[in-house]
C-alpha cells in the first residue's frame, strides 16, 4: 500500500522542480513561511500588463511543497493575481474535501488528494501559493502589475 501523502506523482512533481531556482531581475518577489516546520518558500515574478510573465522558486521545504511549488512553477506563466486568489481557494476546499481539483492547467492538485486527512500538513501545499500571492500583493501594492 503506498502513502497517501507521498504517491509517486507527488514525488515526481517535486524531483522534475519545475521553475526551481531565482530569476535573475523579478519585479516581485514573496516569501512563506511555516513555522511550524521551518518550510519556506521564495517566489520571483516577472510581471507583464498584471500576468506572470515568468516565475522561479526557492523552496526549502518538504515534498509537498516542493511539488506544490513545482506546478506553480510549470502552470502559472499568463495568470493573474485573482486567477492565483481563486487557485489558492480552490485547492484550499480541496483539502478541505469540499471540492474537487482545479481546472486544467492546475488539475495536477489532485495529486495532494490524500493530504486531505492530514490537517497540519494543508499548509504545506498551500505554501508556495501563499508566496506567490505574497509577490503578487507587492506587485498590486507597488503598482508594477499595471505598469509592465
Amino acid at each position: 500500500m503506498s502513502d497517501p501523502l507521498y504517491k509517486k506523482e507527488i514525488l515526481r512533481l517535486a524531483a522534475d522542480a519545475h521553475g526551481a531556482g531565482r530569476l535573475s531581475g523579478p519585479h516581485v518577489t514573496g516569501t512563506a513561511h511555516n513555522p511550524a516546520c521551518g518550510d519556506k518558500v521564495i517566489v520571483d515574478v516577472a510581471m507583464e500588463h498584471g500576468h506572470i510573465a515568468a516565475l522561479a522558486h526557492e523552496t526549502k521545504a518538504c515534498v509537498l511543497s516542493q511539488a506544490s511549488a513545482a506546478i506553480l512553477g510549470r502552470d502559472a506563466k499568463g495568470f493573474t493575481q485573482a486567477q492565483i486568489r481563486e487557485l489558492r481557494e480552490g485547492v484550499a476546499a480541496m483539502l478541505a474535501e469540499q471540492a474537487g481539483a482545479p481546472s486544467p492547467p492546475f488539475d495536477s492538485y489532485a495529486a495532494f488528494d490524500g493530504v486531505a486527512a492530514h490537517r497540519n500538513r494543508h499548509a504545506c501545499v498551500l505554501l508556495p501559493i501563499d508566496a506567490l500571492l505574497a509577490a503578487l500583493d507587492a506587485a498590486e501594492a507597488s503598482a508594477v502589475g499595471t505598469e509592465l
